[in-house]
């Protein structure tokens, strides 16, 4: 036993390894499935070296297996073939590396890529990649479209010509890249990254010719799949004929049946464009006569109306009732001025029949103190008191003179 490591008591370099041997060596035999990234076959060696990768993730491991099990009849070992192997997991202390040495290797049938592809497509299902509401609308005239498809490829031709033809002023930003065989996922979801990260593309179209289910089978990778999904650009699908179906095509915002039907959709066509143009302008031009005409119509029923036709017979007819108003309204003012009048004679008469003065016309007299106190009383005044006269004439200063008991 080994004992514990600290920093006093480190453990060598070779122990650290020795120990991850021991430990990847009780694993023991495991099948893995895979596809086949590289293969060499040195002359006659006895060993055959080959890579492979998992489908879905960007991991690879290096594989060691005898010759005769890479050549066993019936067994067609390619580059890009999808395979399952048994192997046993080896870690070489000398160089630190980790590798399986397989024991046997078969291919992976059609069937089994079938099932392995709807197994995917029901867990991508399952996390909503595939729901309608993630569906982005295309552009109505994009200017820049970008294009993944294969270098000098007739689907390369099929989208450039028809989307040049129908709308003349489109560009394009073209990235070429492996179409098939065990890079061709990677060299599209790099191209998917770089379009989508240019603000000037407006629609990605990934187009390819048709196949065999093996030469599609990129295009079901799950990397590139999740990576369409993650694009903030609009992709457009043309993968193969048809009939061919492929998880990017269920993932992608439209699907088209063939790259030249991906042109038509992506652009519109000119020829319709300036057709409907003129068909709206027609439709305008009819809808504005025919809303003339009516407004024609009835600015002139409303000249022929009476009050517009003679605006004089409507003044006419109001000038004798304006007069019979003035009329009434005269004699109205005058017969009540004329009671007013009376009114105001009766009621002076009343004012000056009941005034002091008209008692004092009459003879009588009014004592006043000179604080101007009224005298209703000889015993208010005493002796010698001046008082103030009141008579119709005026006023005269008296002074009380009390002789004989008498004032």
């Amino acid at each position: 036993m080994t004992s514990p490591s600290s920093p006093e008591q480190p453990w060598p370099v070779r122990t650290v390894a020795r120990k991850v041997a021991e430990w990847i060596g009780r694993l023991g035999e495991v099948w893995v499935e895979g596809q086949v990234a590289q293969l060499s076959r040195r002359g006659g060696a006895a060993t055959v070296f080959l890579t492979l990768r998992d489908p879905a993730a960007d991991l690879s491991i290096p594989v060691t297996c005898p010759r005769d099990v890479a050549d066993r009849p019936g067994l067609e070992l390619t580059e890009g073939a999808r395979v399952v192997v048994r192997a046993r997991p080896d870690y070489y202390v000398a160089r630190g590396s980790f590798s399986l040495r397989a024991t046997e290797i078969r291919a992976v049938g059609l069937g089994e890529l079938l099932a392995r592809i709807e197994r995917i497509r029901r867990l991508l299902a399952a996390e909503g990649l595939f729901d309608a509401v993630r569906k982005r609308p295309l552009p109505f005239a994009p200017a820049v479209v970008g294009v993944i498809t294969g270098r000098d490829s007739a689907a390369e031709r099929d989208v450039l010509v028809t989307a040049r033809r129908r709308w003349p002023a489109v560009r394009f930003a073209v990235h070429n890249c492996a179409v098939q065989g065990p890079t061709a996922a990677e060299s599209v979801i790099a191209g998917l990254r770089k379009l989508d990260a240019d603000p000037a593309v407006e629609v990605i179209v990934i187009a390819r010719g048709g196949g065999s289910v093996e030469d599609l089978l990129p295009f079901s990778d799950e990397g590139l799949v999740r990576a369409i999904a993650a694009t903030r650009t609009p992709v457009v699908t043309a993968v193969g004929h048809e009939t061919d179906t492929t998880l990017v095509d269920h993932v992608a915002d439209v699907r088209a049946a063939t790259p030249t039907d991906a042109a038509h959709r992506v652009v519109p066509e000119i020829g319709e464009q300036r057709r409907l143009v003129d068909g709206l302008r027609a439709r305008a031009r009819h809808l504005l006569g025919t809303r003339l005409e009516q407004q024609e119509r009835w600015l002139e029923s409303v000249r022929s109306r009476p009050v517009l036709a003679d605006p004089q017979r409507l003044l006419t007819g109001r000038a004798d009732d304006v007069a019979m108003l003035r009329g009434r309204a005269t004699r109205t003012l005058t017969h009540r001025l004329e009671g007013a009048e009376r009114d105001l004679v009766h009621a002076r008469a009343q004012v000056a029949a009941l005034s002091p003065q008209a008692t004092l016309d009459r003879g009588y007299a009014v004592v006043q103190r000179d604080d101007g106190a009224l005298v209703r009383d000889p015993a208010e005044v005493a002796d010698d008191e001046r008082l103030q006269v009141r008579v119709a004439g005026g006023r005269l200063p008296v002074r009380v003179d009390r002789q004989d008991g008498r004032p």
